[in-house]
């Protein structure tokens, strides 16, 4: 392992089921759940203790696998039918990322060339798609390296990292290849409210791996882009629409306005897969709504006056107009459009 390959795994198949860094927990303690069935595949998806729009497929993937097995073991001649149910049960755990649902159609894919035990061809599937998205990641961030050249310093967001996704990272995988060409100086963290991902998350696992990093209140990001410090704003996305607009973690859009009034540029980094051919624009994409507590507490200590209510959107829409470049593992696309997009993917 280099000294620029991330030492943190938020996802694996281990002793027959998934074990997941419980990212609740961090940076306060690192502890691992292990899951031996697709109900707490679910669950573990919705409660947060993997989030990340790559992550989240791919520990769907392992979950197919799961659901598969118990079927099989239940009525080996009818599986097939049995599984449906708990695949739509683990499609509704979080429905704006489409790495999801990609994930399970991809593995639902395999069903059909199955003969006796699903598992084991199920389970390659599954660790295939956790090995081509650590490959993507490498490509993504030699690609992204490329394009922010020589910038000193960057803003990112939420968490676009090697917890959330097979290994290295989208936006972090940027950050990593371009630390190692010895260009980048410094990393600056928007805290992310309201579950904290940048503070909690993206600073340790930057910090894990001896990356120069400084964090922020997400209300000074907009003084940071104009004090010209930053030279990038990089940040992942949960879904990407066919004409380049971006879901991404609430906060994303705001980001992008302030780069494009103070002339910072705008990356995202995000797996093909997360591109969404089906969607038109941004305003199909369906924005998960969670719980009022998650805003009216702090690190679950009240922050708000008793029965005060709260609006709480995980995600936001990023037009494709204020993002300069999206980088995948297929290629760059510059001022991304319809047609752009089309190109890249042929969709």
């Amino acid at each position: 392992m280099s000294s620029f390959d991330s030492r943190v795994q938020a996802v694996a198949w281990q002793d027959d089921g998934v074990r997941l860094l419980d990212q609740r927990r961090l940076p306060v303690e690192v502890s691992y759940l292990h899951l031996g069935t697709v109900d707490e595949v679910a669950t573990a998806i919705r409660d947060m203790v993997v989030r990340g729009a790559p992550a989240i497929g791919i520990t769907a993937a392992y979950a197919v696998v799961l659901a598969a097995r118990a079927a099989f073991k239940r009525d080996p001649d009818h599986w097939r039918d049995i599984v449906p149910a708990d695949l739509e049960r683990l499609a509704a755990a979080r429905p704006t990322a489409v790495n999801l649902a990609w994930a399970i159609h991809e593995m639902n894919a395999v069903f059909a060339r199955c003969h006796g035990d699903p598992e084991p061809q199920l389970l390659a599937r599954a660790q295939q798609i956790h090995e081509d998205d650590i490959r993507a990641n490498r490509t993504m961030g030699e690609l992204g390296c490329e394009v922010i050249a020589d910038a000193r310093a960057v803003l990112t967001h939420c968490n676009a990292g090697a917890l959330a996704t097979g290994g290295y990272g989208t936006a972090l995988g940027v950050v990593r290849s371009a630390r190692a060409r010895g260009a980048l100086e410094r990393v600056f963290v928007s805290e992310t409210r309201p579950w904290l991902q940048g503070a909690r998350l993206t600073a340790w696992e930057l910090m894990q791996d001896e990356i120069p990093v400084t964090l922020i209140a997400d209300t000074a990001a907009s003084h940071l882009l104009g004090t010209g410090q930053v030279q990038w704003v990089i940040v992942g996305a949960d879904r990407i629409a066919a004409n380049g607009d971006v879901a991404n973690k609430i906060g994303t859009c705001q980001l992008a306005i302030a780069a494009r009034y103070h002339g910072v540029r705008f990356m995202v980094a995000a797996p093909v897969s997360t591109i969404d051919c089906a969607m038109a624009n941004g305003a199909g994409i369906p924005i998960e709504e969670r719980p009022e507590r998650e805003v009216l507490a702090c690190l679950e200590r009240p922050s708000a006056p008793p029965d005060c209510t709260a609006w709480n959107p995980a995600f936001d829409i990023t037009p494709a107009a204020l993002i300069d470049v999206i980088v995948t593992e297929s290629g760059v696309v510059e001022a991304p459009d319809r047609e752009k997009i089309q190109a890249l993917l042929s969709c």
